[in-house]
């Protein structure tokens, strides 16, 4: 693999990681305005979906940006991704105060999200500069 390559593929890694890392840190912060925005969209046990929510996303984001378990991380994401896109982004339904333009974008947007965690997922092997790459070689 030449360095473009690697330099364009752990970037990308890296800009998912920091995708899923950020907001799982802000659900750690904003804690209460999460389980409100999760509550108005009829979600049942809020609590414990927004902390293995945080947990995923902060521990998977991690996970990405050093390059260990990334083919898993990925398709776990993309995974994730759908299914909050279908729950938390239904912009086909009215709610009072949230703007439907707003949850079209982020819908449309979190497709294009998980179309690169698809593509990330679907390389064989260890990623360039990555800790599974580096693991591989120690017990080679």
């Amino acid at each position: 693999m030449n360095s473009l390559n690697q330099t364009l593929g752990t970037t990308g890694r890296c800009l998912l990681g920091l995708y899923f890392l950020i907001p799982g840190i802000s659900k750690v912060t904003g804690f209460e305005a999460n389980a409100a925005y999760m509550e108005l969209h009829g979600m049942a046990f809020v609590p414990f979906f927004l902390v293995v929510t945080l947990v995923l996303q902060i521990g998977g984001g991690l996970f990405l940006i050093i390059g260990y378990k990334v083919r898993l991380t990925a398709l776990m994401f993309a995974a994730m991704t759908l299914v909050i896109n279908i729950v938390m982004h239904d912009f086909w339904n009215v709610y009072e105060g949230l703007s439907q333009a707003h949850e079209t974008q982020n819908f449309v947007k979190n497709l294009a999200i998980m179309a690169g965690l698809l593509l990330l997922g679907s390389v064989q092997g260890e990623q360039p500069l990555s800790l599974d790459k580096r693991l591989s070689q120690q017990s080679s």
